[in-house]
């Protein structure tokens, strides 16, 4: 969700005329973001010949550019996880764009539980989960597991489009749920997300969508200047089969090379230290490459 933006200016940013100085007395001139002339989400055309929908995105925008420590760790963390989820959005015929759509509700956070108790990377429920293939129990939780959570969602954003036949309103309903966009579509007599009025966070969801797409598509123009060696690699890893019981997750890792917290960071899916596995179901697991922790772009 966007935060509030608010700046304090020391007196010294200031002349006497009221308007601030630049860089060159030690501080920081903070100026409007320009909006762009056009814009796309999805392949759908953004309205911004509407002065609310400018005004929207505006809002959004100067919210994830003058965030800097949040943006550039999302910048950072972008070369890793989208080499996930790209091709997986790809294959499920999904719009790249819904890769900002994961940054939105998760922040590249794996672990990340909502209030409304939604998980992992794509914040998804438990029922929604399971309705769409995940296993949720006390020791296995594929809502954390990226590669399946990813497919979970196209799932459920390719079941809306068919429902919907607009990737904005989507979008809107992965946030609001499809019970909330639907009354208010009747109510309001309208199909189109920039003519409805929603509650406020689905309001402003596609427009943060769309303000994470524009700074991380090009961010040296919002200012964020970040070299290519300081971007967090991807990792390559091995896969192993596990088709029955374990007894304890620690001595696992341990005969793997690894430790029980490599495990776990390359597995978060896994819930205890150890696994029953009566039905005796094959799972996959991640190994990471020898060196990992070593690595650099």
């Amino acid at each position: 969700m966007a935060l509030p933006l608010a700046f304090l200016l020391p007196l010294t940013a200031c002349s006497n005329s009221g308007r601030q100085l630049p860089d060159t007395v030690g501080t920081h001139l903070f100026t409007p973001v320009e909006l762009p002339e056009k814009l796309t989400f999805a392949g759908e055309e953004v309205p911004l010949e509407y002065y609310d929908v400018r005004e929207n995105l505006d809002r959004e925008l100067l919210s994830t550019v003058y965030f800097h420590s949040q943006t550039i760790r999302y910048i950072k963390n972008a070369p890793r996880y989208f080499s996930i989820i790209e091709p997986i959005l790809k294959s499920n015929n999904i719009p790249e764009d819904f890769k900002y759509l994961c940054v939105a509700e998760s922040g590249f956070d794996v672990r990340a539980v909502s209030p409304a108790k939604a998980v992992g990377l794509w914040q998804l429920i438990e029922s929604a989960a399971k309705e769409n293939g995940l296993e949720i129990n006390t020791e296995v939780d594929e809502r954390y597991h990226i590669e399946k959570s990813t497919e979970a969602a196209c799932r459920i954003l390719n079941s809306a489009f068919l429902k919907y036949g607009s990737w904005s309103l989507v979008a809107a309903a992965y946030n609001g749920g499809r019970t909330g966009i639907d009354r208010q579509i009747f109510t309001q007599k309208a199909k189109n997300y920039y003519d409805l009025l929603l509650v406020e966070e689905t309001a402003r969801y596609v427009f943060r969508i769309l303000a994470l797409k524009l700074v991380m598509e090009d961010p040296e123009k919002y200012g964020f200047r970040i070299e290519k060696n300081q971007l967090y690699p991807a990792i390559g890893t091995d896969t192993f089969e596990v088709k029955g019981p374990v007894m304890d997750w620690a001595t696992f890792a341990i005969d793997k090379g690894i430790s029980y917290k490599t495990l776990k960071m390359f597995n978060p899916w896994l819930r205890e230290p150890f696994l029953k596995n009566p039905t005796r179901k094959t799972y996959i697991l991640k190994i990471p490459e020898k060196n990992f922790r070593t690595k650099t772009n």
